[in-house]
Order: C-alpha cells, then sequence, then structure tokens
C-alpha cells in the first residue's frame, strides 16, 4: 500500500489572557507538538485541510479580539478599576453602616484619644513631681549662688531684721514708714516643709498684716508656685484656699531672678517692699539684690525638712552669724534706718 502524506498540521497556539498566566520558576514550558503524517495516506488530506482551516480562522479572530483589548482595555483587565472598585465598596460599606455603630466607633476613638493625652498629662504631673522632691533638697542654682556670696557678695545674706517668726513683726509701723507690700516664703516661713496648712500659732499675726496691708501680700516660693515643680498651679491653689493669700506663679528660683513679676504684681517698686523669710542664702540674697528690705525668720519645724537641709542650713546660720560679729552690714534701705523699729513683743498665746 502506497503511503501518502497530507499537509501538516500547523502549530495552533492559542494566546491566553495576561491574567491567567501561572507559569511556575521551576516548571518547564511545554514545547508545542506537531503532528505529521506519512505521504501515502492520502485520504487524509481533506480533513486535514479542514482542520487546518478551522483553528487559522480561530487565531485571528481571537488576535483581533485582542488587538481591539488593548486598544480599549476593558475594566478587569485594567488595574485601576479594581482600585476604584474596592474604595467604592469601602464607600458603601461605610455608608451602610448602622448609625449606632459608626458613633461607637467615633466615641471608642474619641476615648483612646483621651487616654493618650491623659496619659502624657500624668507622666508630665509624675515627673515634676520628681523634679519637685529633687529640686527642694538640692538646688543648683542656689549653691552657685552661695558660692559667688561668700567669695565677694557677703552683705547679700545678712538680713535687715532678723526675728524668731512673724508674730515679732510690727506691721502697722512698717506700713508706717512707706512701705506698700509684703512677700512672704511658704516652707518654714508661713507653713511646715511641703505643708499646704498654715502654722497655727502664725495665724493671728498673718490677720494683722492682712488688716494692714490689705491685699498687697503675697507667697512667693520654691515650691507651690514654681512653675518647674508645680506645673498645674494645684499646689498654688490650695496654698492660696489655706492661708488666703495670693500666691504668686514663676519661673525662676530663688535666689536667681528678677523681681519684675512681683513689682508687677504690687504695683510698685521693689524697695517699697518687704521679703520675709527663713534662709538666708535664698530668700534673703534674693530680697537683698532686687532692694528690698528683707526680714530673717528662724525655721518654725526642723523634723521634716531632709538631712541635708538641715545641714546647709546650719552652715548658713554660722556664716551669719560669723559675718556680723565682724562687723559687716547689710545693704542700707531708705525706708527703715534702725531694725529695732519694726520688731515687738509678740501677743501672749
Amino acid at each position: 500500500m502506497q503511503q501518502t502524506s497530507s499537509a501538516p498540521f500547523p502549530n495552533c497556539c492559542y494566546p491566553i489572557p495576561n491574567q491567567f498566566h501561572f507559569h511556575h520558576p521551576l516548571r518547564k514550558r511545554p514545547k508545542p507538538i506537531n503532528l505529521c503524517l506519512s505521504n501515502n495516506q492520502t485520504h487524509f488530506t481533506n480533513i486535514c485541510a479542514l482542520i487546518t482551516l478551522t483553528p487559522t480562522i480561530s487565531v485571528t479572530k481571537l488576535q483581533e479580539k485582542n488587538n481591539n483589548e488593548d486598544s480599549n482595555p476593558s475594566p478587569d483587565r485594567d488595574p485601576s478599576f479594581f482600585l476604584q472598585f474596592y474604595s467604592s465598596l469601602h464607600t458603601n460599606n461605610a455608608n451602610n453602616q448602622d448609625p449606632e455603630s459608626q458613633n461607637q466607633e467615633q466615641e471608642e476613638e474619641q476615648r483612646e484619644s483621651k487616654t493618650r493625652k491623659d496619659k502624657g498629662f500624668f507622666t508630665n504631673m509624675w515627673w515634676a513631681q520628681l523634679k519637685a522632691a529633687l529640686g527642694q533638697r538640692f538646688n543648683p542654682e542656689g549653691i552657685a549662688s552661695s558660692a559667688i556670696v561668700v567669695v565677694k557678695d557677703r552683705q547679700l545674706a545678712l538680713p535687715h531684721v532678723s526675728v524668731p517668726d512673724i508674730r515679732y513683726i510690727d506691721w502697722v509701723e512698717l506700713h508706717r514708714r512707706g512701705f506698700k507690700g509684703v512677700v512672704f516664703d511658704k516652707d518654714n516661713t508661713l507653713t511646715a516643709p511641703y505643708s499646704l496648712k498654715l502654722w497655727g500659732p502664725l495665724g493671728s499675726s498673718l490677720e494683722q498684716c492682712k488688716s494692714v496691708f490689705g491685699a498687697d501680700i503675697a507667697a512667693f516660693s520654691n515650691s507651690a508656685g514654681l512653675c518647674e515643680y508645680d506645673l498645674d498651679g494645684s499646689k498654688a491653689r490650695a496654698l492660696e484656699g489655706a492661708i488666703g493669700i495670693k500666691v504668686l506663679r514663676h519661673r525662676v528660683k530663688k535666689p536667681a531672678g528678677t523681681a519684675e513679676e512681683i513689682e508687677k504684681h504690687f504695683g510698685c517698686k521693689s524697695s517699697q517692699l518687704i521679703m520675709v523669710g527663713d534662709r538666708p542664702f535664698t530668700d534673703i540674697v534674693y530680697g537683698n539684690r532686687n532692694g528690698f528690705l528683707t526680714i530673717l525668720t528662724k525655721p518654725l519645724s526642723l523634723a521634716e525638712e531632709p538631712f541635708i537641709v538641715r545641714q546647709v542650713r546650719k552652715l548658713e546660720t554660722s556664716l551669719v552669724s560669723r559675718w556680723f560679729r565682724r562687723g559687716l552690714k547689710p545693704p542700707s534701705h531708705s525706708l527703715l534706718s534702725d531694725d529695732m523699729l519694726c520688731i515687738k513683743d509678740p501677743p501672749p498665746l
């Protein structure tokens, strides 16, 4: 039997859309298979022609379709369409969400935001309280100022008047001599150390001071009212409520700083004001440096003071007494020439 051959089958490769390509990197791409028949099989000629014609037409039509898709890309092949679709889907879900659940989500976000703010605030408060506890026991500015005073400005640590406590001060005489206001230190002058209540026996003298100077009385402390340690002003407000006088807010610890804030509060020059305190190297140095009349009181209580503060106080008192014995005098003050004129015997308890 003679063998006949028909026209070879064409390689029929149908293009697959890009989104359906899944080519594994380790898998080899299959090679196209060519089907060949022998030359003697003439009775398959018509069939082969038919097979050849059919895929050729299909491939041509599919290529034309792909060309049209490239010129006019369909939404399913455009990645931006999917982004828009999912974005609109998310928006529709948000719009179709139950109003109550939306309100709950908003309330939760507000609570979380408030919680974060409260944590930050309480962290600042905790740090301020720690700094206050350390700063009131260790005053670097005071140490530096004390060194300067000891070396060349010793008279600044010497008070114009020295009394056991404020009950010995004649407020009427001071007012008659032209003084317009009184500035008190807080710790161990009006209150026990770190306390926010007036020392009991001083109540009558403070009331007499109020009756003489009216509202022109204030506390100026390195604890309550100092922004560094009393961040939210709570100590200042508590002290104001307890003793009934204004507590000045300030940013610089005594003895550093000027009297500008105090003068602004009282509306007069510092030379017309009285500074009353228990520490020679803080209250008295600050007052003398800025032109106040300075009155030194003895500490109300040493029991609550830290050990280091008590030792520094002893050193300050010893130096002041030594300088007085050597004949040093405080800076002169124009409104008071004799310190004994403003001292009186306290009323009986």
